[in-house]
């Protein structure tokens, strides 16, 4: 018999046996036609795996040049969820991300990767920078990229997709992609972090606090579900201090976004002290006071979601 080892109250339930039961909230369905400023469409990057992407493209304004001219930026945004829940397709993210990209004018390219516990990190890596490399070649490009200026291409995410856009930037160092997307006129401008996902062994104040108990135990949960097994929050895809880059001078510009009443934040904070101790060429810490992790998925429409929006609007557009 089989019985339940994990659970995430409303969202997911892992069993003995290995088998994963995932209790989907109201999810949205893409619409090519205008609504609200903007339209959606999905893609398939790789049906073998699956990984899929949701493309939210902006009306063309009378301002704008013409669809044949890349003028518009890319946000390429990595949904969270523990690395275990979540999609593009969720309707707190549909509206957030339709909302982006009219309130930036960019192109918002948001992926669906593979999830644990059945595919454990790096999987959601290496699907993440897949969808980069379709997005950037020139073989796959869909009609509603063409005003897609890939000079101007920046990885974001909330949680543990804020976490996928550090690494898949490590993984372009690594492994020279910026030779790449130099040869195909892309380039990663920025990250745009919202309270990213990261962890250690170590306990900080907030996690060893009276009452954090609770947050402390979900999130060792999570951890131990994604990492590859046999590891532990020291591996590198947990722990950010363990998964440096190797040239840190072709790190591009990041902010950091943080929620006053989110377990998260110190992580969040410590993360934007390691770049800058680092060097990064520029990073920026925003504070979104009195509210909770991922409030602009709960609420996309919120006032401080609409906060969220303009603050990564101006970065955007900054660089």
């Amino acid at each position: 018999m089989s019985i339940l080892v994990a659970e995430s109250p409303g969202f997911l339930q892992v069993f003995s046996d290995g088998s994963v039961k995932r209790l989907a909230p109201v999810i949205a369905a893409a619409s090519s036609e205008s609504s609200n400023g903007y339209k959606s469409k999905d893609v398939i990057i790789d049906p073998s795996k699956p990984i899929t992407a949701r493309i939210f493209l902006p009306d063309e304004k009378s301002t704008t040049s013409s669809s044949s001219s890349p003028d518009l930026p890319v946000i390429v945004y990595f949904h969270g969820g523990g690395f275990c829940i979540g999609s593009t397709t969720w309707l707190g993210y549909h509206i957030f991300l339709g909302n982006l990209c009219v309130t930036s004018q960019s192109i918002v390219f948001s992926v669906d990767y593979r999830l644990a516990p059945e595919n454990r990190l790096p999987t959601a890596y290496d699907d993440c920078y897949t969808a980069i490399k379709w997005l950037v070649n020139e073989k796959n490009r869909d009609p509603w990229l063409e005003r897609a200026n890939l000079s101007r291409v920046f990885l974001s995410g909330d949680s543990a997709g804020g976490n996928i856009a550090y690494q898949v930037t490590n993984i372009a160092i690594r492994e020279s992609l910026s030779q790449a997307f130099s040869d195909c006129h892309v380039e990663i401008k920025g990250l745009l972090l919202i309270h990213p996902y990261f962890g250690s062994e170590k306990r900080t104040n907030k996690e060893m606090a009276e009452g954090a108990a609770g947050d402390v135990a979900m999130n060792d949960m999570f951890w131990g579900l994604s990492v590859p097994e046999g590891s532990n929050r020291d591996f590198y895809g947990c722990n950010f201090e363990t998964s440096p880059p190797e040239e840190w001078g072709r790190f591009p510009a990041v902010v950091v976004y943080v929620a006053g009443l989110d377990f998260l934040k110190e992580r969040g904070v410590m993360y934007a002290e390691f770049l800058k101790g680092k060097s990064v060429r520029r990073v920026e810490l925003l504070e979104a006071e009195g509210e909770p992790h991922i409030y602009h998925i709960y609420d996309p429409e919120s006032e401080a979601s609409r906060l969220l929006q303009k603050q990564m609007t101006e970065f955007i557009h900054s660089l």
